[in-house]
Order: C-alpha cells, then structure tokens, then sequence
C-alpha cells in the first residue's frame, strides 16, 4: 500500500509540475475529481461483489494505484489555484487537509465503538468519499461564478489584456495620422509627417518588443521559478520526511501500558486522533501567527531540528523491538511527543507552501504552488521508503 500510493503521487505530481501549461486547469482538476468519484464508486461495489482475496487484493492494489494518481494532478492543480489568490487562502487550504485527516480519525473511533462488521464499516468508509468527491466537483463547478475568484483568478490575464488594449490604441491612433498623410498628396512629407512617420514605427517596434516579452517572459520557467522557492522546497520535503519516516509505521507500533480495554482505543486516540489534530491546529495557527517570516534564516533551521523527534519516537514503548532501549513507556509521555511532533508538521508544512508563492511574481505563483506539491509528495515518499530501515532498527 505505502509503494503503491508513493509512488504514482510522487511520479504524477512530477508530471503536473511540468505539463500543467499545456493540459488546461479544469480538465485536470474536474477531470481528476471524476475519476477518482468512479473509482470510488467501484470499491464501494466491491465490497458487496463476492471475490476470491487474491483477485480482490489485485483490483484493490490498482484502484490505490490509480486514485493516488488523480489525486497527485488534483492536489498540485489545487495547490497552482489557490496560489494566485491572497495568502491567507493558502493557509485555510492547508488547514482544510489537516481537518480531513481529522475526519477520518473519528471515523475509525466511531467504527472501533460501534463494533460494526468488518464489511458494513468498508461499505460506510467506502461511500463517504463517494459524497465527499462530489461536493467537491460541485464546489469547483460553482466557483468560477463567484466575483471574487473571478477577480484573482482573471487579474492577470486583464493586466496583460489591458496594457495590450492601450498599445494597439496608440499604434493605430499614430498609423492613421500617417495614412491620412500620405492620401493627402503629401508622400515626400514634411519634418512634421516625417516625425510622426517615425513616432509610428517607433510605436511598433516598441509594441512589436513588448508583445515579445509577454509571449516570451509571461511565465517564467520552471528552472527559474525553483530558484526563487528553493529554501521552501527544501522545507516542505525535509518536513514531511521526518513525519512520514516514523508516523505511522513506528508510532503505530506503539502499545499502552493500562489495561486491555484501553488498548483497543489507544493507538486510535494517542497515536492516529491525536496526530491530525495537533496537526490541523498547526496549519490553522498560520492563519494567525507566521514566524519566522520567509527571508529568516531561522526558517530552515526550525525545520531541520525536527529530526530529533525521530529518536524521541523511536524509545516510545514500540513492540515488538529487537535493538533499541525504552526511554518513554508512559502513555503520557507518548502522547506529549506526539502532540508537538504533529503540531510542529503542520506549522511548517503550512508556512512552507503559503511562503513560495510570495517569493515569486503573481504570474508565475501557479508554476510555484505546482513545483511545492511536487517536493511535498518528494517528502512523503523519501519519507516512506525510510519508515522501513527505521522501525527495523527498534
């Protein structure tokens, strides 16, 4: 599951990163949104179609496969979209995915208390991304006719439209003052029509220039754009490879020391509950608080003295272990770690992708928002492919 789910969202968000100028952005992300409904829909079937376990082990391995794939060109188009509207949205997006992980936390609580079959809690898991899928194609449906997207998403294009518009003006305003000119009888021209001749072709090798550089420069490239959010880059894959390195493959490994009934809930409420929401809470402070500020040289420092919750992590109580001492048995201790583990995840991992478009010109803030989800999946899954040397080392 963690190879096949990697995999195709860091090899597709790659793809976005650097196809998205030529595949428009409502086929990638309504397209996106539709695929990943159907396939959905397909599971959410299964569940109910008798099916030998290896044949419903190798359609489960592709739908993975190929909902991480849609899901990598629609969390990079989103990323790209979101870029161009003030800062302040990119933090609520980031937040808004802190809260979904939330979500599915409780869900597993309420199936682990409800004590439902294993086949009624798949259908319930199955069927609530169906209605959660197509809220979000209708949202994305409608928002082109809000006057406030309109006006971010367009205000480049008008800049351009605009500046455009008054040159074309300007040029035809001082061709026809040449033309009339030259049909009145006047074709060898006086130092007057001479000079407006030569303000007329001035105009248009100026005009001529400029529509040069809107068609050459109105979008940097993808070369020139990573290094201005390189540092970002930087942060947001460092970020999610120490999370991914040890959450889940290591903390989930985790065993209370109370009682049996406890245990039943304990890696639910201390390891998976307490994550996502410690976690949402850290991007959601960045709709308040934003230290240090992009240009601090701090910046990267914080995020790079994350690693020392590896070993924290690491001497929890995780059974069974081969190698590695107990420091923290307690549960408490546990959750403590946890808690600022997560929340330090989301802070950085929200400041990291709000920062890059600022560090950019507005035109090229989508090409910024596809580059940071590209090393955003870069860092889950060099995170990933860690997780496994580390938990053989406990």
């Amino acid at each position: 599951m963690t190879l096949l789910s990697q995999l195709p969202l860091l090899l597709f968000t790659l793809l976005n990163s650097i196809l998205y100028q030529r595949i428009s952005e409502a086929i990638r992300i309504a397209g996106s949104l539709v695929f990943i409904l159907l396939l959905f829909i397909l599971t959410a079937v299964l569940v109910k179609v008798p099916m030998g376990e290896d044949r419903f082990f190798s359609v489960t391995m592709a739908t993975i496969w190929f909902i991480n794939s849609f899901g990598a060109v629609l969390q990079g188009s989103l990323f790209g979209l979101v870029g161009l509207l003030p800062q302040k949205y990119s933090a609520v997006f980031m937040s808004g995915q802190g809260l979904a992980g939330t979500f599915a936390a409780i869900a597993m609580l309420i199936a682990i208390g409800s004590d439902a079959d294993s086949e009624s809690a798949a259908l319930g898991y199955f069927i609530t991304p169906c209605v959660g899928t197509l809220l979000t194609l209708f949202s994305y449906l409608l928002l082109s006719r809000l006057e406030f997207a309109q006006y971010h998403l367009n205000k480049s294009n008008k800049y351009e439209a605009g500046t455009t518009d008054e040159l074309l003006k300007e040029s035809s305003t001082v061709e026809n003052g040449k033309v009339n000119g030259h049909v009145n009888g006047s074709a060898g021209g006086s130092p007057a029509e001479n000079e407006v001749e030569a303000s007329a072709d001035g105009t248009k090798r100026a005009f001529l220039s400029l529509k040069q550089d809107e068609s050459g420069q109105a979008k940097a490239s993808v070369v020139e754009v990573f290094k201005k959010i390189w540092v970002m880059a930087f942060c947001v894959t460092f970020v999610f490879t120490v999370t991914l390195s040890v959450f889940p493959a290591v903390t989930a490994d985790v065993r209370t020391i109370f009682s049996q009934k406890w245990e039943r809930f304990f890696i639910s409420v201390c390891c998976f509950l307490t994550f996502n929401i410690n976690d949402w809470l850290g991007r959601t402070i960045t709709t308040l608080i934003r230290w240090p500020r992009k240009e601090s040289r701090l910046f990267p420092v914080l995020v790079v003295s994350r690693v020392v919750f590896i070993p924290l992590l690491m001497f929890c109580n995780v059974q069974s272990r081969n190698y590695l001492p107990v420091y923290f048995s307690h549960d408490a201790a546990f959750t403590a770690i946890m808690a600022l583990f997560s929340l330090s995840s989301g802070y950085f991992v929200c400041l990291s992708m709000s920062y890059a478009p600022q560090l950019v010109e507005p035109k090229d803030a989508e090409t910024a928002g596809a580059l940071m989800t590209f090393f955003l999946a870069l860092g889950l899954s060099i995170g990933a492919a860690l997780s496994f040397p580390l938990r053989a080392l406990v």
